[in-house]
């Protein structure tokens, strides 16, 4: 099983970087196709992605907010590097697809609308890694571009430049957008790499090739995990390899509204009158009539969690054991999360019937949550399997 795994990820990888090259802007495409050098692009966006003099005060660079000590996320408690969202790991999102409205499983009751699904970024606007990659690069919170041309000039002094002109074309540096694009998708092509990004070497993927087992309580928190009647957990985080052989992610790309509290550690939300929204904004803009998506976020994979400092789109719960605990008491102790601002104090009324109800949440104020603080323990025991081998004992 192993080996046919590797098989599978190794023509995922080749496939998924010949769309990558074809919808690369045929600026930098042409100079490339007959180069078809995977290692060579890899070694390439590698270089670019630990380049902090591609941000204007050479302090930044992409490692900065998705460390490699940290599965490809914050190294620290600071997640909110991106303004008013926090920072996800980049792990497991190989396989994420394009943004779409209406989804539909293949892998189980395909008649059934999933709805808004896939996309790179919590609200899913980028289609693709080298369009995501884009984003940082330009925005002044983070890498500060400011412009695309001033990102060439950088890229044309940087010690790998013979690397992309050998890659691209000798002219890559002068033909408009196409280095800028380039750099994208060497960038898109290494977030392919197997070992960095999707190594599948967590002590669950070991007990699912037959090499290993979890405790007792690990056991326990899985099936809580499972349970549609407990966690349920597993209906939007997939839990079980999949009917064609592929091992689970830990999401369904899904966008859901849950009704996160707001985290006054954000700057923006010193203006009550702002909100992020997800789907319908601030950042995507196309979809800002559907008021039907308002509070939706894309599900992020729990694969490496227990890495993590902050939780949520916004950051506002920091232990993993609370955002467990937020799931199983939103309704039940709403006091606890929401204060006496009310209940889903960071979106607005006229959108709390987009957030989700189904179990674990639900319940009146006062009745017994569906886990009780030891099954919620034994959730986060297993949770803690999900960490891949090259990021040592569990720290948290």
């Amino acid at each position: 099983m192993v080996q046919a795994m590797d098989r599978r990820h190794r023509g995922l990888c080749a496939g998924l970087l010949a769309l990558a090259l074809a919808a690369l802007p045929a600026r930098a495409q042409a100079p490339y196709a007959q180069r078809f050098d995977v290692p060579r692009l890899t070694a390439l966006g590698r270089a670019i992605f630990f380049d902090a003099e591609l941000s204007p005060a050479g302090a930044v660079s992409c490692a900065s907010c998705h460390d490699p000590k940290h599965a490809y996320g914050p190294p620290d408690a600071d997640t909110l590097k991106l303004g008013f969202r926090a920072a996800p790991s980049l792990r497991y999102l190989n396989t994420v697809p394009p943004f779409t409205e209406h989804s539909f499983d293949n892998d189980g009751d395909d008649s059934v609308d999933l709805g808004p699904t896939g996309g790179h970024t919590w609200d899913g606007r980028a289609s693709s890694a080298h369009e995501q990659a884009r984003l940082p690069l330009l925005a002044p919170e983070e890498m500060g571009g400011p412009t695309s041309q001033a990102v060439i000039e950088r890229l044309r002094g940087a010690p790998y430049a013979s690397q992309m002109k050998a890659l691209f074309g000798a002219d890559v540096f002068d033909r408009g957008e196409a280095a800028f694009d380039a750099a994208t998708m060497a960038l898109e092509v290494f977030q392919q790499s197997p070992q960095d990004f999707y190594p599948f070497s967590s002590r669950y993927d070991a007990m699912l090739r037959g090499q290993g087992q979890l405790s007792a309580q690990e056991m326990r928190g899985l099936a809580l995990f499972d349970d549609p009647a407990k966690g349920n957990c597993a209906s939007c985080h997939l839990s079980a390899i999949r009917a064609d052989g592929a091992f689970p992610l830990f999401t369904d790309f899904g966008h859901i509204a849950i009704g996160v509290p707001r985290n006054p550690a954000i700057k923006a939300n010193a203006d009550p009158a702002f909100h992020d929204l997800g789907l319908c904004g601030p950042l995507r803009t196309d979809l800002a009539s559907q008021a039907e998506y308002c509070g939706r976020f894309r599900t992020p994979s729990l694969r490496n969690v227990a890495l993590r400092h902050t939780f949520f789109h916004n950051a506002a719960v920091t232990s993993l054991a609370q955002a467990v605990r937020f799931y199983v008491q939103r309704d039940t102790d709403p006091a606890r999360w929401y204060g006496a601002s009310g209940k889903f104090d960071d979106l607005p009324a006229r959108y709390h019937a987009n957030v989700n109800v189904e179990a674990p949440f639900g319940g009146s104020p006062g009745s017994p949550p569906l886990l009780t603080d030891a099954e919620i323990d034994d959730v986060v025991a297993f949770l803690g399997t999900l960490t891949d081998a090259d990021q040592g004992e569990n720290p948290r």
